[in-house]
């Protein structure tokens, strides 16, 4: 029984372990793409403050998040 007991305390300490070096890389990923969006808002932000066009700056924005976020306007959104 003791010897069940410790294989399964082991098989647990291991799954959990895999579960937390997976989920750091997730998180990573994930601070990455926040980090990669967020840039690509701040040169939008940028492209309006020198008097830039919002449909060149859209188009800015559109291209800098291809593949990062969902919609036309790079996950965001806001009232004009």
């Amino acid at each position: 029984m003791t010897k069940t007991l410790a294989t399964l305390i082991l098989s647990s300490l291991l799954a959990a372990s895999a579960f937390a070096a997976e989920s750091d890389k997730d998180t990573k990923e994930d601070v990455a793409r926040h980090r990669a969006i967020a840039a690509a808002h701040e040169n939008a932000a940028k492209c309006r403050e020198a008097g830039k066009g919002e449909d060149l700056c859209v188009k800015e924005l559109q291209a800098a998040c291809k593949g990062l976020a969902i919609g036309k306007y790079c996950g965001m959104k806001h009232e004009h």
